[in-house]
């Protein structure tokens, strides 16, 4: 098995310590650290593909993309001395106002996470000011907005006008999902839309050119 396939299975078994060895093996080695950094997102993209097989479960997801930071952080100097930064871009995720539901959009944090992206997790309940708040903060590139049911849908459009007035949309995206949300409708208020959360790790990366 190549050292490749290695880091590779290193991050599908959430296997943190040979990550770590093997992150560091391979740049003694001299390779460079884009491409080591390409293994383990391809295994983090395995997970995802599991994930929507229900082959693998949330444990299991989080460990994998925990595996799969501790690469990154190791990574990451050599990434600078080259010019280049491991992180892929910035997200703000959060559940909106009166809608307590956060598993969904937990498990896209962990996704994003794993997919490289530095994310910041609002929670649940999320007054919609507060994502443009953090957005503006932070720098973020990408605002995730989960909503489950159909009257608390309705308030995605209201974070895409938001961010309209404050000057930020459509620069930041806006991505949504959720029980209730459909392509059609993310179409209609001007946002991009994700089934579920590897889907949305796919979409992000997309609108970063990735």
């Amino acid at each position: 098995m190549s050292k490749s396939q290695v880091l590779k299975n290193a991050v599908i078994e959430g296997d943190a310590e040979t990550v770590k060895k093997e992150t560091s093996v391979a740049l003694k080695a001299g390779t460079p650290a884009k491409t080591v950094l390409a293994d383990l997102i391809a295994g983090m993209n395995v997970v995802a593909q599991k994930f929507d097989d229900a082959e693998f479960y949330l444990p299991q997801v989080m460990v994998a993309a925990d595996a799969m930071i501790t690469g990154i952080n190791i990574l990451e100097p050599e990434l600078r001395k080259s010019g280049t930064t491991a992180k892929v871009g910035t997200a703000v995720v959060g559940t909106v106002e009166g809608d307590i539901h956060d598993i969904g959009k937990t498990l896209v944090a962990i996704m994003l996470r794993g997919a490289g992206f530095e994310v910041y997790d609002l929670g649940r309940d999320v007054p919609i000011e507060r994502y443009w708040e953090v957005a503006k903060e932070k720098d973020a590139n990408i605002i995730g907005v989960s909503a489950l049911m159909s009257t608390t849908t309705l308030l995605q459009r209201r974070v895409v006008d938001e961010g309209k007035e404050e000057g930020l949309y459509p620069k930041v995206k806006v991505l949504v999902g959720g029980a209730c949300t459909t392509p059609e409708w993310a179409a209609k208020i001007g946002a991009h839309y994700a089934e579920n959360a590897s889907e949305a790790m796919k979409a992000a990366r997309k609108m970063m050119g990735e």
